[in-house]
């Protein structure tokens, strides 16, 4: 009798995981320059991103995190993950738009992601590369600095930008740590969406001190876009499906969908915010995109 497989266990559905994960954050970058434009600070995010995450998954963490509400990631593990995806994240993330235009996000975090959760799966889980995936790997890099020469240059067009630009390099050293750890202690993708979560309340009065709080002198409509993209298909959603990618394809493998992002953000971006990439921003992104094709379909060891 043939025995079947289970869907999650399947290539396939890491593969559906990891493109809709991409999708989401592809828009992603679009809509925390929208932020800006609204009049939303970056603690303003964070609070509606983890506050409407929360509301959305409390019943259901309430019925499977035992113990309530780190599951059986415990503690540390959970704290920890917490620690990398949680509200300095979001900060670190929305603040950087406050600088650079949605497309240096979705090119520079995601194109660093694969090539950082390379360096740190061959060190601490010991799968190694092959030549073929370096080749990719190496291309996403020359990409990335291609695609990010004007801004680290300060060029006019690009004042200022090289600080979100190194916001962008902190948030992809930050998920592939996440990735690893994820893959390593062999966390449950449900679980970490939901304890992550919810262990970010915590800080979140803390956040409030410290940050500007501007959620009443904007309109309703701006914080309701806000609280469902960030909350419910970021917080929620798009965290979820990257940990499930990772579960079944590997830490390496995941990330390698994650270069996807920038075709979705560069459509979106000039489709509803009118911003435009330079001829040097759209050659390097293509050359990242055509890393990230080598290097997703080359064998993950050699």
């Amino acid at each position: 009798m043939t025995k079947t497989i289970p869907l999650t266990s399947r290539p396939a559905f890491g593969l559906a995981c990891g493109l809709l994960c991409a999708v989401i954050w592809g828009v992603q970058a679009v809509v925390s320059r929208q932020s800006v434009a609204d009049g939303l600070s970056a603690g303003d995010v964070t609070i509606l991103r983890f506050l409407a995450a929360s509301l959305v998954m409390l019943p259901f963490a309430l019925k499977r995190l035992k113990p309530f509400p780190v599951g059986r990631l415990g503690w540390k593990r959970a704290l920890v993950l917490t620690g990398l995806v949680g509200p300095a994240y979001s900060l670190i993330l929305v603040g950087g738009a406050h600088f650079a235009p949605a497309l240096h996000s979705s090119v520079i975090s995601p194109g660093l992601i694969p090539v950082c959760t390379a360096v740190l799966a061959w060190f601490v889980l010991g799968e190694r590369a092959g030549k073929a995936r370096l080749i990719g790997l190496g291309l996403l890099v020359l990409g990335i600095a291609v695609f990010a020469f004007e801004a680290l240059s300060n060029t006019p067009t690009r004042a200022g930008a090289w600080i979100g630009d190194l916001l962008f390099v902190l948030i992809a050293l930050l998920w592939s740590v996440f990735g690893v750890l994820c893959r390593r202690w062999g966390a449950d993708a449900v679980e970490v969406t939901m304890a992550t979560c919810l262990l970010s309340l915590l800080l979140l009065p803390l956040l409030a001190l410290v940050q500007p709080v501007n959620l009443m002198q904007v309109p309703l409509s701006a914080v309701a876009l806000q609280a469902f993209y960030q909350g419910v298909l970021v917080g929620a959603l798009a965290l979820f499906l990257y940990t499930q990618s990772v579960a079944t394809l590997g830490a390496g493998g995941a990330a390698l969908f994650l270069p996807l992002v920038p075709a979705v953000t560069a459509i979106a971006s000039f489709a509803l915010l009118g911003e435009k990439a330079s001829a040097q921003e759209i050659a390097g992104m293509a050359i990242a995109i055509t890393g990230m094709v080598v290097a997703l379909r080359a064998p993950s060891a050699g």
